[in-house]
């Protein structure tokens, strides 16, 4: 494995054959099947997994390292944003399941055959799917092996983990964690490889739900390979996602998080929001001065701890960006920052945090998914074209508005077409109940909180007639 701050090896890491997906998906099978796992009750599975969040935490350090060095997340965003997060949302599915597992439905009164009526009732009982199939991006790796693994493992389901070619020990970490909390054999299987072992987990019969994160294409090709099997899917894909500024803005805040938008761990993540919408009354200054911030990002090994930004996954990573960039100045947009490798850092996929303004709706730098430092300022007049804009894209999976009028920065969320919406910023964090996932091509099914661990179970109904 590559350092994609250094490009040195790391270390080596097993490659995963079709054969060994086969055996995983064996061991999950059995361990659902005949294993005590999913027979459990919800409280013997919360013992089990809590010891394994405690092994978790208790690494802390390795962990937060480890991100840095193979994912080349800068030192704050391994820690507050790929670690703390997805830890916390552990914990949180940790309280979440122990609700009550079977509900009762209300009675009915029905006029029998003779005399009599007939008092019916029912259960409605909530159930694993079964065997799971998690296939994780490099991007997030911790992040998104721990929220898909333990909301799967909690429900009663078996898993079957696999990371991507780049990013394969935090997955093998966490598999270790687990052997090291006890969990009983087979209950989570982790399979190294490439595409060949990814399509036996979304082709073979025995793996009844696939868990996917990453881009749209390589998702419609996981649609495509389970439909045979009629598997279960929650599909959390590309975004590109619109900030839209009004003009009675706090302009810092939406420049922080216009700035956060293309240059958070190097652009590499679903739901940043690359494209800046800005009400033309400010667009001439919220450039000037995007721009300005923009070049004085410090690029550099994620190590330091004065790093704002490091370096993108891979050489190829790279090379797409730039072929996006000569489209964007092809096509008459206007570079306002970066465009080029830093020329003091000659080792290292890095590329300078980069922005174009006066770009069209329908150009292929506002409407494709570039995944790396790369944002787009679009102007726009008045709130329907904005609400418009944001929602000229195939993509729907977040957005944002910065507006002085809460209440009418509501009714445009309300109206744009996307898995979620942050006014003035958000939250601050990433809520634990907050359900996560996108519409069109960002995928459909949720993540996180109770919408996220209902994906991972199915409901029977138990009708019962009283007397």
């Amino acid at each position: 494995m590559l350092n994609p701050a250094t490009e040195e090896v790391i270390a080596l890491a097993p490659c995963g054959s079709v054969a060994d997906a086969e055996a995983a998906i064996s061991a999950a099978r059995a361990a659902f099947d005949a294993g005590p796992w999913a027979a459990m009750s919800v409280g013997e599975r919360v013992r089990y997994l809590q010891k394994m969040y405690d092994v978790l935490e208790s690494r802390v350090a390795e962990i937060c390292e480890l991100i840095v060095l193979e994912a080349g997340a800068v030192q704050s965003n391994a820690r507050a944003r790929q670690f703390d997060i997805p830890m916390k949302h552990f914990r949180r599915f940790l309280e979440l399941v122990s609700r009550q597992d079977v509900r009762a439905i209300a009675p009915e009164l029905t006029r029998g055959a003779g005399a009599g009526t007939v008092l019916g009732t029912a259960f409605v009982v909530r159930e694993p799917v079964g065997v799971v199939a998690a296939i994780t991006p490099y991007n997030y790796p911790y992040f998104l092996n721990v929220v898909k693994v333990a909301a799967a493992l909690i429900t009663g389901n078996t898993v079957v983990l696999k990371p991507s070619p780049y990013t394969p020990f935090e997955a093998l970490l966490l598999a270790g964690a687990a052997a090291e909390a006890g969990l009983p054999k087979g209950v989570l299987n982790v399979i190294t490889g490439g595409k060949e072992a990814g399509e036996r987990l979304t082709t073979d019969v025995r793996v009844d739900m696939v868990t996917f994160t990453g881009s749209d294409q390589v998702g419609a090709e996981i649609v495509a390979q389970s439909a045979p099997t009629l598997k279960r899917l929650v599909m959390e894909l590309g975004g590109k996602s619109a900030l839209i500024v009004r003009a009675d803005a706090n302009v810092k805040m939406a420049l922080g998080q216009a700035l956060r938008g293309f240059t958070s761990h190097a652009g590499q993540g679903c739901a940043m929001n690359t494209r800046v919408l800005v009400h033309n009354s400010l667009r001439k200054e919220f450039v000037e001065q995007l721009a300005t911030m923009a070049r004085a990002v410090k690029v550099g090994d994620p190590r330091a701890s004065d790093t704002q930004m490091g370096p993108l996954i891979r050489a190829a990573a790279r090379e797409r960006v730039e072929r996006y960039v000569a489209l964007g100045v092809d096509t008459g947009a206007k570079l306002m920052a970066g465009g080029r490798r830093p020329p003091d850092l000659t080792r290292g996929f890095y590329y300078e945090p980069t922005f174009f303004d006066n770009v069209e709706s329908q150009s292929v730098i506002a409407q494709d998914e570039i995944f790396g430092p790369v944002g787009v300022v679009i102007g726009f007049d008045s709130d329907d074209e904005a609400i418009r804009i944001a929602n000229d894209s195939r993509f729907g999976l977040r957005g944002g508005i910065i507006s002085a009028d809460v209440g009418r920065a509501f009714e445009m969320a309300c109206a744009i077409r996307t898995g979620g919406v942050t006014l003035n910023g958000g939250a601050g964090t990433q809520l634990s109940d907050g359900p996560f996932g996108g519409v069109k091509r960002s995928g459909y099914g949720r993540e996180l909180g109770e919408d996220g661990l209902n994906e991972f179970t199915q409901t029977k109904l138990i009708e019962i007639q009283a007397g």
